[in-house]
């Protein structure tokens, strides 16, 4: 039986893989993608083959598979690129900036949400998406949600919108309105949505400023810290799922319980943090250098894992339902956006930073 599941599952991962290698290796030998990202480049692949792909319905259970399995097991890796103690020592004095901006996303899109009518699922995942971390929070939220495959590629297309402008434009105006370097590592860490435009924003200030890497380094652990907010959102909305759900058991006569709920890949997530914390705790010289090493290729396998989730979303989005609906959300994305961005600069000039 496990072997004819392995057997069903083969031609769909296959499928998969065959656009997520040329999209990641395509974003490694050309760096300037990397302010796309191989994850949009993969989605958007999807959404383009799935139109003309006649023998879909016969790989749909390995589509299915690297859509949920292979996203939640790609969050769990990514808590290896977590160091707890760097992050306390370096990343606590942007915690007032991180809080705030990230419960500025949340109301922002529970106010458009309700006043727009937006489709609940869509409205939490760009939301989350805005305030935390952008693919990752996506990635780890949409499980806990029960977001279907379009809501996902839809909520990663706003957040690709404003993290090419944002890669793009901060630098400059970081400049234009006098930012520190201390103050541009913070802006780019709190208001930027996903890794990889961080790091080209923070990459470009570095370029233009003669800083050898500072801001980077700066904005990357910004970055991470920020990344933790996705334990205790994730566990809210797993919470939150199980009492409306438990609501309309009780309707119908059905129970609901935590465990059928619970995010427990969030937990390995933690774990895999606490995992990497301690090792860089207790070892030193050769040996940690040996043990970073391995973390390093499991924070890359994660962010592999996650090529090869989108490439499957991407197979099961309708593009063309995704552009006649994409509107709201791409407005909610806007004023998200535009809202952080302006918190974090606030924040900066209320705690004496800027």
């Amino acid at each position: 039986m496990k072997f004819q599941t392995i057997s069903a599952r083969m031609y769909g991962i296959g499928a998969c893989l065959l656009i997520a290698i040329p999209a990641w290796i395509l974003v490694k030998l050309i760096p300037a993608l990397e302010i796309i990202g191989a994850p949009v480049i993969a989605i958007l692949t999807g959404m383009i083959v799935t139109i003309f792909w006649r023998s879909k319905p016969k790989a749909q259970a390995g589509i299915g598979f690297c859509a949920k399995q292979i996203l939640q097991c790609a969050v769990v890796l990514l808590g290896f690129g977590l160091n707890l103690s760097t992050i306390a020592k370096v990343g606590v004095t942007s915690l007032p900036i991180i809080l705030s901006t990230i419960a500025t996303s949340l109301i922002v899109s529970f106010i458009l949400y309700k006043l727009l009518k937006i489709p609940a699922k869509t409205a939490t995942l760009v939301g989350v998406g805005s305030s935390i971390c952008g693919g990752s929070a996506i990635a780890a939220t949409a499980p806990v949600i029960d977001a279907d495959d379009s809501e996902v590629a839809q909520s990663i297309s706003v957040i690709f919108l404003f993290n090419v402008i944002a890669a793009l434009i901060f630098p400059t105006l970081g400049g234009m309105i006098g930012l520190s370097n201390d103050g541009f590592a913070l802006f780019a860490g709190t208001a930027v949505n996903d890794t990889s435009s961080v790091t080209a924003a923070a990459s470009t200030w570095d370029s233009l400023h003669g800083t050898n890497g500072a801001v980077l380094s700066g904005a990357t652990i910004v970055k991470l810290t920020r990344t933790l907010a996705i334990i205790p959102i994730t566990l809210v909305l797993a919470f939150v799922r199980l009492r409306k759900e438990k609501v309309a058991g009780a309707s119908s006569g059905t129970k609901v319980s935590l465990r059928q709920i619970f995010p427990m890949f969030i937990l390995y997530f933690v774990l895999a943090s606490v995992v990497t914390t301690l090792v860089n705790m207790a070892l030193s010289g050769a040996a940690l250098d040996g043990a970073n090493t391995l973390f390093s290729w499991l924070k890359e396998a994660s962010k592999f894992l996650i090529v090869l989730a989108m490439a499957a979303i991407g197979y099961n989005t309708d593009i063309v339902k995704l552009v006649k609906t994409g509107a709201k959300p791409i407005f909610q994305g806007l004023i998200c956006w535009i809202c952080i961005a302006a918190v974090s600069l606030t924040m900066q000039h209320v705690l004496g930073i800027w």
